[in-house]
């Protein structure tokens, strides 16, 4: 039996949302994948972007990132109180402030364990969107380069691959070795996108939080799901001077 927490509520096959239920039928959610890389705050704006967008989510957070995250913002992402965990990450904005943004609708996010190989998302017959991976570590990038699967994260992005569905790489490393380099040319070779972790100052940020949004908006843009999370380039210099609406 899986060790998701993807079938933690009970309901009859033909329920909408039950695990076997006609919503179950036609859902094609985004893989989001965390590893163990510094910048746990890119991932909840990724997730945030989704879940705004009424986009279906399905969460792998691996072991190492675990840590990262415990680190970086105190919470400790338990399996069996998943949905609690990850209501306070990403209510947590990127300064520290626990509630900075209001409290997320998860009723349409599947969590699966980093060590459950027979997850849903492991099989190319799983309907998944895509994947993306945000952030990326390097060991992360290589092993998805190399095709290996030590855990659930690589497994479903070299099924991802396979399946030649969107895959974008959010690397977050610097500077950047000889062998990380080689790895990221593989994996754009393999048709992934690879989107390093470089925020921009020209939509005019004001705030850590805004640095953030901008990674994250552009690994939405990458896969195509619209969102609100910057202000772009329309070709006028000074725009990031100016107040938000002008």
């Amino acid at each position: 039996m899986s060790t998701s927490d993807a079938q933690d509520t009970p309901g009859a096959p033909d329920t909408p949302g039950a695990p076997g239920g006609r919503a179950a039928a036609s859902r094609r959610p985004w893989v989001v994948g965390v590893s163990g890389a510094s910048g746990t705050p890119y991932a909840a704006a990724v997730l945030r972007g989704l879940l705004d967008a009424g986009e279906s989510v399905d969460l792998v957070v691996s072991r190492a990132a675990r840590l990262t995250l415990l680190d970086e913002t105190g919470i400790a992402f338990r399996d069996a109180h998943w949905r609690e965990d990850l209501a306070a990450w990403l209510a947590r904005g990127a300064d520290g402030d626990p509630a900075a943004f209001p409290a997320p609708d998860l009723s349409d996010v599947r969590h699966w364990a980093a060590g459950d190989l027979a997850a849903g998302p492991s099989s190319g017959s799983y309907p998944a969107r895509g994947m993306l991976i945000v952030p990326a570590s390097t060991a992360t990038a290589a092993g998805v380069a190399l095709g290996l699967s030590k855990d659930l994260l690589q497994r479903v992005a070299g099924v991802t691959l396979k399946e030649r569905r969107p895959l974008v790489v959010a690397v977050r490393e610097t500077p950047l070795a000889g062998n990380t380099l080689r790895h990221l040319v593989a994996l754009d070779d393999l048709g992934a996108v690879v989107l390093p972790v470089s925020p921009a100052f020209y939509a005019g940020a004001t705030h850590i939080q805004d640095l953030v949004d901008f990674v994250a908006g552009r690994a939405l843009d990458a896969v195509g799901v619209e969102h609100g999370l910057y202000r772009r380039w329309r070709g006028e210099l000074g725009g990031g001077s100016r107040p938000p609406d002008a």
